[in-house]
């Protein structure tokens, strides 16, 4: 029995314990898929070790591990605190002010200088992902003094939301473009956008990767306020993936939301061909725990049950005293999760129309996949969008995602149910198949004998050109017999174990494969092209059958039944008594 492939991804926060502790290769092999940098914090000397550390383990280890850089965004936050941090008292008086001074129990500077001028009297401000409540009193001009509403510790550099306010501040800060030009010098394969709003601030980034000559590398669109939840659909047009940032998200929205919300942004994403990430406060108690809570188990099960592509550790790895831990409970949950799923019933009730060439020939690979239990979709993808779109459909067999594009390797590694294997570039559809098909067995995905449906464009090398599909038997020689009548035909198998259920499957021309005839097959034996036999009686039914009609026949084909599958082309040599993969 084959060992499951997880196909539910994994992104792990970085941070500077990883790095110090030696964790990061022990990470890659638990089962981290996505490498995220949080540019809300550090210096770019800083994410320039990690990153080229990060680099240099997943190259020795040949690993599609992705790069992720996570935009600071339109955020704004406290600075500091003379001691690092104060308490805030239920009802006491405490100003958020534009001046530049040091925190104390009283007053702390913010880092959006507008914000007196975007906000009003009685507005609510939340610090902290919301652990500290306040209410606006009044406003003197750079100073917003508030009341405590719920009190607590506030540390240096704590995020500040304010629900359901419309803030005049753009969506690329001077230091978002810099992050951005970091990514592009550096090769990230993604950048996550902080509190995407609208289709517009996808395009900003756009135009700043354009401006650059950069078209390698991919945007999320982080969803941390209604104004996202609400534009989705358009941002989804023109974004490359999306994740639900509930901590934020959780801030603007009531809180009994986020559960509705999340499947809501999943099911879109998924309708859209979209990766989603769902990430915060996955195994948050695994900061200091080693082992989760059984709701965040169950958090992160539902959240694959929803159909996540990805699900995301901030803290529990960026400072997290396990981190390896977390990611090894996830591997776990995910994997005994999607063991629950009927995958092939789900794509059933999906009655979403295919909108071109590209979804319809990806809906038809799942479906003949499913209806011939393949035991992999193998696909050829010059840019990963034909491996992205099967990904959509949630195939119940692992999609090979081969490409000849190192970046579009790693890509892949975010996308649902996908294996990213590097080819060789060929000229000719048969020339890639073939490597295709070499390079999934050689790591270990399919085996002689077992049939792929293998999808691809034509002409080679043009993105969203997928246009071919193709049933396939892995291996060139699939059984071996005694050839009893000689002949060469090419044509589809069908494999009757059991006549009253195998008999629909059948087809006019196809080679009939089973353990011997029998005179209520012969209507069907008539309309065969070949007769291949796991009896080796050369006087048996199907032999003489086979003779009389003048088609080639194979007896004595060990294990043909189980070997060979029904709806694959082969080649039947009745001289040779060869069975071969076409």
């Amino acid at each position: 029995m084959n060992t499951p492939i997880r196909k539910t991804k994994i992104v792990c926060t970085m941070g500077p314990n990883l790095f110090e502790k030696h964790l990061i290769a022990p990470l890659m092999k638990a089962g981290m898929n996505v490498a995220r940098f949080n540019f809300s914090h550090g210096t770019y000397e800083t994410h320039q070790h990690y990153y080229d550390e990060v680099c240099r383990i997943r190259d020795e280890l040949g690993l599609p591990v992705a790069t992720m850089l996570d935009t600071k965004g339109p955020e704004i936050r406290v600075r500091s605190f003379k001691n690092g941090r104060v308490t805030l008292q239920n009802g006491q008086l405490f100003t958020l002010t534009t001046d530049e001074v040091e925190g104390d129990e009283e007053r702390v500077s913010i880092t959006y200088k507008e914000l007196p001028q975007d906000i009003a009297v009685g507005s609510s401000i939340l610090i902290d992902d919301g652990l500290i409540g306040m209410q606006v009193e009044r406003i003197d001009g750079a100073d917003i003094v508030c009341r405590v509403l719920n009190g607590g510790v506030v540390s240096n550099n704590k995020g500040v939301n304010i629900p359901n306010a419309h803030l005049s501040m753009p969506f690329i800060s001077e230091k978002d473009h810099q992050d951005i030009l970091f990514a592009i010098k550096n090769g990230y394969d993604f950048i996550a956008a902080s509190f995407t709003r609208c289709a517009d601030d996808i395009m900003q980034i756009r135009h700043i990767l354009q401006e650059n000559n950069c078209h390698t590398i991919n945007i999320i669109a982080k969803i941390e306020n209604m104004e996202g939840v609400e534009n989705i659909d358009e941002i989804l047009r023109v974004v490359d993936g999306v994740m639900v940032a509930r901590g934020d998200l959780g801030v603007e929205v009531p809180l009994e939301d986020v559960p509705s919300l999340q499947k809501k942004l999943i099911q879109r994403g998924i309708a859209a061909g979209k990766p989603v990430i769902t990430a915060t406060q996955m195994l948050d108690s695994m900061i200091k725990n080693p082992r989760p809570t059984r709701a965040e188990a169950t958090d992160v099960a539902n959240a694959i049950y929803d159909g996540t592509s990805a699900i995301m550790l901030s803290g529990e790895s960026a400072v997290g005293a396990y981190p390896v831990e977390a990611v090894e409970t996830m591997v776990r949950i995910a994997l005994r999760a999607e063991a629950d799923m009927d995958y092939i019933r789900r794509f059933s009730r999906d009655t979403s129309a295919s909108t071109d060439v590209t979804n319809a020939i990806s809906h038809a690979t799942v479906t003949s996949a499913h209806d011939l239990n393949a035991s992999a979709i193998i696909t050829v993808t010059k840019s990963g969008s034909t491996a992205r779109i099967l990904s959509r459909y949630r195939p119940a067999c692992v999609i090979v995602g081969c490409t000849t594009e190192k970046h579009v390797w790693r890509q892949l590694a975010l996308s649902w149910g996908t294996v990213p294997l590097m080819i060789a570039e060929e000229s000719n559809t048969d020339d890639l198949f073939e490597h295709a098909v070499d390079a999934a067995v050689q790591n270990g995905l399919v085996h002689d004998g077992e049939l792929v449906v293998l999808t691809a464009g034509v002409p080679l090398g043009i993105s969203g050109t997928t246009n071919l599909m193709k049933v396939h038997v892995v291996g060139h020689l699939l059984s071996r017999g005694q050839g009893l009548h000689g002949g060469k035909v090419v044509a589809p198998l069908c494999v009757i174990r059991n006549l009253e259920k195998d008999a629909k499957d059948f087809n006019t021309g196809d080679v009939i494969v089973c353990h011997q005839t029998t005179r209520e097959m012969f209507s069907m034996l008539r309309k065969s092209s070949a007769i291949v036999l796991e009896d080796d009686n050369p006087e048996g039914h199907g032999a003489i059958a086979g003779m009389s009609l003048d088609i080639p026949v194979i007896i004595g084909a060990k294990n043909a039944t189980n070997i060979l599958k029904s709806g694959a082309v082969v080649t039947v040599d009745g001289e040779k008594g060869t069975v071969s993969a076409n």
